[in-house]
């Protein structure tokens, strides 16, 4: 018996429409890419640009006066070395470990957390005097928080007028604590970004679930540690990261209140770059330490994400 097979029909002609989309011309992927060409050319000369020259003034003993200001010589990894060998220079990791811990992800982190908690639960009064207060300091230029906080902390200032009221004996707090008082200082300034941002998570949170785990018998606390953190860890994670590295780089507020000082005591890792590099004239050893920073900033970045992809996993 002969069987017959019937013709396979002929695939459809692509439509003009999709014809060209595989090979579409490279050069009209370019002519698109041209509305971002001056974008591209300003990252490139304002951030690119002065990252090479880093990279290449942190092997060098590039300098403001001296030999290094006449003849630049590359000097490997003498920078670093010298560095890693400094009493001065590892002083300056621990107090901006300290700094970072007790500032930010210590303090900005549990007050931001606390006040959006507050303010979500509370009346319209105090969330409007609350978020004014909070928000104010935040918007303060930093050397004019840095005055009113050192008029706080200093000998005669407000923190021990309040001590001395209620039968205690104050102290000058910039001089016996400076690393303290920096810290609260930065706190101060600086929680309101994380009361934002977890009072924006916060809103996204259904209170029907909330409101389920509280008729399962969920006390305030196992809610907050059970269900509503758990519902907001991403946010968590995201403002660790970004208030950490802000505080790794804070400068201004530190060299107002205390220089650095008494001594090195409060001399955080920017405060001693910007020593080695302008009122030392070390401008490759300071470009080092810039180096480090910067490390030590992609550290903690690596970490928080590591944390986002788990949490999106």
């Amino acid at each position: 018996m002969t069987t017959t097979v019937a013709p396979t029909a002929a695939a459809p002609a692509p439509s003009g429409k999709n014809a060209g989309r595989g090979g579409r011309p490279r050069a009209a992927k370019l002519v698109r890419m041209l509305p971002l060409s001056p974008a591209i050319g300003l990252m490139v000369v304002f951030l690119a640009g002065p990252i090479i020259y880093c990279l290449y003034a942190a092997f060098t003993n590039m300098a403001l006066t001296g030999t290094g200001a006449n003849e630049v010589q590359f000097v490997g990894l003498d920078n670093f070395r010298k560095a890693f060998s400094s009493g001065a220079f590892t002083n300056a990791i621990w107090l901006t470990l300290v700094f970072t811990l007790i500032s930010a992800i210590i303090g900005q982190n549990t007050l931001g957390l606390g006040l959006a908690l507050l303010m979500r639960r509370s009346t319209k009064v105090v969330r409007n005097f609350v978020g004014t207060a909070v928000i104010g300091a935040w918007v303060l230029p930093e050397v004019v928080a840095a005055y009113l906080l050192s008029a706080f902390f200093n000998e005669e200032g407000t923190l021990n007028v309040m001590l001395h009221a209620v039968g205690l004996p104050g102290q000058d707090w910039l001089y016996a604590a400076p690393i303290i008082a920096v810290s609260l200082a930065n706190i101060w300034r600086g929680t309101a970004f994380s009361m934002l941002v977890y009072s924006a998570a916060l809103s996204e949170v259904p209170k029907e679930i909330e409101e389920s785990a509280e008729m399962d018998g969920a006390t305030g606390l196992r809610r907050l540690l059970f269900v509503t953190l758990p519902m907001i860890s991403r946010a968590i994670m995201t403002n660790l990261m970004l208030i950490t590295l802000q505080t790794l780089s804070v400068f201004g507020l530190i060299f107002a209140m205390t220089r650095g000082g008494p001594g090195t005591k409060s001399q955080t890792l920017p405060l001693y770059m910007y020593e080695q590099a302008f009122s030392f004239s070390q401008i490759g050893y300071g470009t080092a330490i810039a180096l480090v920073m910067l490390a030590i900033g992609a550290v903690f970045s690596l970490i928080y994400l590591r944390g986002l992809n788990s949490e999106a996993a």
